[in-house]
């Protein structure tokens, strides 16, 4: 793999160079020496961690703002009869799209939870990006589709992808009985894959559960066994403090998802409960038609803003706790060295553009990034050592508007 010289760059108040190598920040100097390395001059950039945004589901970027202003079950069973309709060439679109729009406001990461996954996976290895690809299962699934689902999981582990990854993702507890997510957690566990599932997402959801099992969600899925460090749960608004313990000492990570909780009216995560617990907490965008746009940026200062409203405490959600929830969180809950720029860890990296006015002056990069910041700050974004956006431009980008713009002129 190239070297690459990143020069002239400021890093936490200071100039400094970086040395990128095999996708690594080998060495972080106010002055490299590197003649092989290709140089990218950053002077006036800032280099920060990339975001990883831990719950979405790309291809619905083809149902934004489609079917609004709804309940969340309303909603879903309005949802799910487009969904219906898709092709596979459909949600290869959609996830580009998608993937497009999420490097452009600094996205390298996704974990992912939909239909035909095949082609997810193969539109985040068209775009070079990180992807946990979640097989989407629900009860009304055939048995030969189950398993045809597990050898495509196994196969594409086999493969051996750098970026991109399989992850076995049974929707909720509302879709999925018990023997479902056994299955599906008994595989995922065989095979070494992140287990993603939504939970707790709504009040509906926590009263349905125990009228059903005599048990709250958290409560019913540890029961079940399917709790462990390598589970996404998405969601968890409605969680009582048993429940937060819960998802502490089984070190399951919980994906907050403001946007969606907000638009969905699905009620606020309790964010400072879960902090107390120790719980690992990241960021997610939800999908766009129920956000209505992918960018982590927006989605850290909801989060925050949420959780100073909701308490009427200008201490909670920290800029630097939210911002901590949307890199380095989200990069520990799947394994991956990264989520802070510092020499060893992945280069997964974005420059952001000093000059722009809303960083303006530069008190608090971090707080900026937080509070004030939108995607035109950002101007080059970086992945396993590679550039995916250069100065704003992403190759293929005209490519992959001209077909989003077809596929709505042909509904």
């Amino acid at each position: 793999m190239t070297k690459t010289l990143i020069h002239n760059a400021r890093l936490e108040g200071r100039k400094v160079d970086l040395l990128i190598s095999n996708g690594l920040i080998e060495q972080i100097s106010p002055e490299i020496v590197a003649p092989e390395a290709e140089v990218f001059e950053a002077e006036g950039l800032a280099v920060m961690p990339a975001f990883y945004n831990m719950h979405t589901h790309a291809a619905m970027t083809l149902m934004r703002s489609w079917c609004e202003d709804l309940p969340l079950f309303d909603w879903l069973n309005n949802i799910w009869k487009r969904e219906a309709e898709l092709t596979p060439d459909d949600i290869y679109c959609g996830t580009r799209l998608a993937i497009l729009e999420m490097i452009k406001s600094g996205t390298v990461f996704f974990a992912d939870m939909y239909w035909h996954s095949s082609a997810v996976a193969a539109a985040a290895e068209n775009m070079k990006v990180r992807a946990n690809v979640g097989m989407c299962f629900v009860d009304s699934l055939s048995q030969k589709t189950i398993e045809q689902n597990f050898d495509f999981a196994k196969q594409y582990a086999k493969g051996g992808q750098s970026l991109v990854s399989i992850g076995i993702a049974p929707h909720a507890i509302y879709t999925c009985g018990a023997d479902l997510y056994r299955k599906c957690f008994e595989f995922a566990r065989e095979n070494d894959l992140l287990f993603h599932t939504h939970l707790a997402e709504t009040q509906k959801e926590v009263e349905d559960c125990l009228k059903n099992n005599g048990k709250r969600p958290v409560e019913y899925l540890n029961d079940l066994g399917v709790l462990d460090n390598k589970t996404l749960a998405a969601h968890c608004v409605h969680l009582s403090a048993k429940e937060a313990e819960i998802l502490s000492r089984t070190q399951t990570t919980i994906v907050h998802n403001p946007c969606s909780n907000m638009k969905l009216a699905s009620g606020v995560f309790n964010s400072l409960q879960a902090q107390s617990c120790g719980c690992n907490i990241a960021l997610g965008t939800d999908g766009t038609s129920s956000n209505n746009n992918l960018s982590m940026i927006e989605e850290m200062k909801f989060a925050s803003l949420l959780a100073k409203s909701h308490y009427g405490n200008p201490q909670a959600g920290k800029a630097e706790e939210v911002f901590q929830w949307a890199t380095l969180n989200g990069a520990k809950a799947v394994g991956l060295n990264a989520g802070e720029v510092k020499e060893g860890m992945l280069a997964d990296l974005i420059f952001v553009n000093l000059d722009n006015e809303r960083l303006l002056p530069d008190n608090d990069l971090v707080s900026s990034m937080v509070y004030s910041a939108d995607s035109r700050c950002i101007d080059s974004v970086m992945c396993n050592g590679n550039f995916l956006m250069k100065h704003g431009y992403i190759e293929a980008e005209e490519e992959i508007i001209e077909q989003a713009r077809r596929y709505n002129k042909s509904k």
